[in-house]
């Protein structure tokens, strides 16, 4: 029997995860992938295969991706200022040609074709072509907010069962290009999707941290779970900040408008995705009403 030990273990890690199977079975996923994930190859490999292991199982994953650091080390690169204004980057118009050919070109190309390789199927769709945008504040430049979602490219490519890989651009009412956080842009697809009658399980924000931390230094210090109604004293106290501040309040947008959980995992933590859709314990912050 001890011969057996280790595959009777195998078998029961897949019994625990089988009731998460079946309840998250043919629901949507989003999962949005931050730019520092992308620039790690093993934190890369291990979120895909995670994303390739779901669409098959008959889960319908969204991807939603950033690019900050690849951003940044390219606009450094042509002589152009980066800079941050309430945890968003501000984009004139030289920053958001090169913000588009990064994403596009460098960051969702990278994505569909690992996809790909590992056995599953993706494809590119541009916020562009999707995504409608309404601008913020000048000071920002060139950012908007998402007032409208086209999920129909979205729905075609599950139906094919196709993992659909958006980048976060959107088009304004003048025509213009508009950078969206990626966060952002993630929480108002899933609200898209929801009101027009499809059903998201969840949001999934795939970072380089473990999840939201009352002490930045000390990473014993994650908060396991957050209510809703507890966010506004966390950045009041400083402890929701940065680019932290647009993430929870896309996670607050998404709740709102009916995705039931959303959860902030670190990817450095191999396999983090699986084992927060699938295990008992789970990963990283919960937020929740």
């Amino acid at each position: 029997m001890t011969r057996y030990l280790e595959y009777i273990k195998k078998a029961g890690v897949l019994i625990e995860a089988l009731p998460y199977i079946q309840r998250f079975r043919a629901k949507i996923i989003v999962v949005k992938m931050g730019g520092s994930v992308l620039e790690n190859p093993e934190d890369f490999e291990s979120a895909l295969r995670d994303i390739v292991f779901l669409e098959c199982i008959g889960c319908k994953p969204v991807i939603v991706h950033g690019g900050g650091k690849a951003i940044s080390s390219r606009l450094k690169e042509s002589g152009i200022e980066t800079r941050f204004i309430d945890g968003l980057r501000y984009s004139c118009e030289k920053t958001i040609a090169v913000v588009d050919d990064v994403l596009h070109n460098e960051m969702n190309i990278k994505i569909v074709d690992a996809i790909n390789d590992f056995g599953g199927k993706a494809a590119s769709l541009s916020g562009k072509t999707m995504l409608k945008a309404e601008p913020l504040d000048e000071k920002y430049g060139f950012v908007g907010d998402v007032c409208e979602v086209d999920i129909a490219q979205i729905k075609k490519l599950h139906e094919a069962e196709i993992v659909p890989v958006i980048t976060p651009l959107a088009v304004g009412p003048d025509s213009q290009i508009y950078n969206i956080n990626a966060d952002t842009a993630a929480s108002r697809i899933a609200e898209g999707l929801q009101t027009q009658g499809e059903e998201v399980a969840k949001i999934v924000f795939l970072s380089d941290v473990p999840g939201l931390l009352r002490n930045p230094e000390d990473e014993g210090s994650l908060i396991t779970t957050l209510k809703v109604d507890e966010i506004p004293a966390l950045i009041e106290q400083g402890i929701i900040s940065g680019g932290m501040v647009p993430k929870v309040e896309s996670a607050v947008h998404a709740l709102n408008t009916g995705c039931r959980k959303v959860h902030l995992i670190d990817a450095r933590l191999q396999h983090s995705l699986l084992l927060e859709i699938f295990t008992d314990q789970g990963v990283g912050t919960q937020i929740t009403h």
